[in-house]
């Protein structure tokens, strides 16, 4: 236990490599080539954040503590087992902290863009240098795979689909025909990347580029309905100041999920606000569901990947929610 030891650059070092060595099973899982290294203050290491793509790290300094020791850190991430390290100290949580973001490559080799990682059978192509966070979303790993194990057919609803992570995941599990909302035209692209390097028909996808809510109720007034139904929105609230503003959010957007589900449908629903607690988020979605006029039950939960721990101590550290709803016939 180090945790009343003076903290020094040999204290930060030990951090690391306990970090490090406690994702030792994931790191030699052959149907992984991406995880999280170090998760911040669940790691003993606020302000930290470590992502590893196949032989390249991606690191983000996101506090003054982490910054005041980013020469110790990067030392002991520079290794053998490692061709590269880019960083990516450009999120919001920097700025907060009053310091000017980074990014750029800090050790080694550049990675290449994109950088192709497989998970569980399938590729995907991933932005490091200007992705959201360091690329890719690696919370949701296992809730992937769960969707794919989830869905067998029919037409399947991705709203906010950034690169693909769940359409190809939706596909791959059977899903006829996918339609995706997504704002970015950047992301869309390499969306379509991971398509073709999973051998998946192009035409099995429409694309939508535009605002989640505006597309939605498009396609509710269509009297368009889906038999599956992913909402993995960008974070509503970061701080419990904003929460009632998020749950605002987060009520009308499934709201218009639900009005879009056949009956006998799943919702997969997710939220990556921290100031919202799983209870809220619970409510809010049942909330919409009423409102919508509609029965569901819960058929389980989800939640962040188990190489992004919660501290004891740290309960905010569970900052994703996700509940997969079974709506009745």
């Amino acid at each position: 236990n180090d945790e009343d030891e003076i903290v020094d650059a040999g204290l930060i070092q030990r951090r690391l490599a306990r970090a490090v060595r406690a994702r030792q099973r994931l790191a030699a899982d052959p149907q992984i080539e991406a995880h999280r290294e170090v998760h911040a203050e669940s790691d003993g290491l606020p302000g930290l954040i470590v992502d590893r793509y196949g032989s390249f790290r991606v690191v983000q300094f996101l506090s003054a503590g982490a910054e005041r020791w980013r020469e110790a850190i990067l030392a002991a991430l520079a290794n053998d087992s490692c061709s590269g390290i880019f960083e990516r100290s450009d999120a919001e949580a920097r700025v907060l902290e009053g310091l000017e973001p980074k990014v750029g490559l800090v050790w080694g080799e550049p990675p290449p863009s994109p950088l192709m990682i497989e998970e569980y059978g399938l590729s995907f192509a991933v932005d490091v240098q200007a992705g959201h966070k360091t690329g890719f979303y690696l919370d949701q790993r296992e809730n992937r795979l769960r969707v794919r194990g989830l869905i067998s057919g029919g037409q399947v609803l991705d709203v906010f689909s950034y690169t693909g992570g769940f359409t190809v995941n939706a596909l791959a599990g059977g899903a006829d025909r996918v339609t995706a909302i997504e704002s970015s035209s950047r992301a869309i692209q390499l969306a379509k990347v991971n398509l073709e390097h999973n051998k998946m028909p192009a035409e099995r996808v429409t694309w939508i580029q535009g605002d989640a809510f505006v597309e939605m109720r498009r396609l509710r007034d269509r009297g368009l309905s889906f038999d599956a139904i992913i909402l993995d929105p960008p974070r509503f609230a970061a701080t419990r100041s904003q929460v009632h503003r998020a749950a605002r959010g987060y009520k009308d957007i499934n709201l218009l999920a639900f009005k879009l589900l056949k009956p006998g449908g799943r919702l997969f629903t997710f939220s990556c606000s921290g100031g919202l607690s799983s209870d809220l988020f619970q409510k809010i979605v049942a909330d919409a569901a009423l409102d919508a006029g509609v029965g569901a039950v819960i058929e389980g939960w989800m939640s962040q990947a188990e190489d992004h721990p919660v501290a004891l101590h740290f309960p905010e550290g569970r900052y994703l929610k996700g509940l997969i709803c079974r709506q009745r016939k």
